[in-house]
């Protein structure tokens, strides 16, 4: 009698167990469905790319004969040049940053800087532009053309920049330096950790001056430079030393070329403007 009852004692725990585990198994299985479904959600769960801005640093330089019109005629010429700008911007197709380089530059006397999602805003501004009584006296000794691209290199200090660089937000500072860059192409023939290494020692450089806000746009394919970049401050000393700075740095033995340098100042464009004179 006592075997028998062990035996079955036996028997109900031996089944307790096989249940035990085989709802453990059960669980770890939901568990891992779930996780596995979880993560598969996670892999396909589509992103909205962020839109890229095509950019336009449009250079002027008046003809002479322009100064020596009636005054009635550069006033008129003048509004309706101002007039185009400022109807661009309230359509919204394009942002629009008005610099006079007088005094700054022989052969450009003012910069727009323009940002756009579509190139044919950039097109169409330029084709009003040469339609005003001012326009028809203007010339273009310079014209560059880029696009907004996230960074192919890791800003270790600032991660968040390579975000920035997807959206121009003008910040109006007061001055504005602007110059086309070209690389050696044996920069473009070292490896990425080697390049990686020269720029984490440019951008350490670069953190170090705070007031100058640095814009990097690319132009490989669209215009002859690889980039444009664009500085904006109000402290033009500050941009001095930040560039002399760089000029030690080892990433620049592999300048081709950083010329011309705009040094800009921003105005509305009335008065950017009334600055030809």
């Amino acid at each position: 009698m006592f075997l028998y009852a062990f035996s079955k004692y036996l028997e109900t725990i031996t089944e307790a167990q096989v249940n035990s585990q085989s709802m453990l198994a059960n669980t770890n299985k939901e568990n891992k469905m779930t996780s596995t479904t979880t993560e598969h959600k996670l892999e396909t769960k589509p992103s909205t790319p962020l839109r890229r801005q095509f950019v336009s640093f449009a250079c002027f330089k008046v003809d002479p004969a322009w100064r020596r019109l009636p005054e009635s005629e550069k006033t008129n010429g003048k509004e309706e040049f101002a007039a185009v700008v400022k109807r661009h911007v309230q359509e919204k197709t394009c942002q629009i940053l008005a610099y006079t380089t007088m005094g700054m530059r022989a052969e450009v006397d003012i910069m727009l800087w323009v940002i756009s999602y579509e190139m044919d805003a950039i097109q169409n501004l330029a084709t009003d532009l040469c339609k005003t009584g001012l326009g028809q006296y203007m010339q273009r000794p310079y014209s560059f053309l880029a696009m907004t691209k996230r960074s192919m290199y890791l800003d270790r200090i600032d991660p968040e920049h390579q975000e920035d660089r997807m959206h121009i937000k003008p910040g109006k500072h007061k001055y504005f330096f602007v110059y086309p860059f070209i690389k050696k192409r044996d920069w473009y023939m070292l490896s990425m950790p080697e390049r990686q290494e020269l720029m984490d020692e440019h951008i350490k450089i670069g953190n170090k001056y705070p007031s100058v806000k640095l814009n990097t746009t690319y132009s490989f394919g669209l215009d002859d430079q690889d980039f444009v970049v664009a500085f904006e401050t109000d402290h033009p000393s500050d941009f001095l030393d930040l560039v002399q700075e760089l000029r030690e740095s080892k990433a620049s033995m592999y300048t081709l070329k950083d010329t011309p340098i705009l040094t800009c100042i921003f105005k509305e464009i009335e008065a950017v403007l009334d600055s030809l004179g």
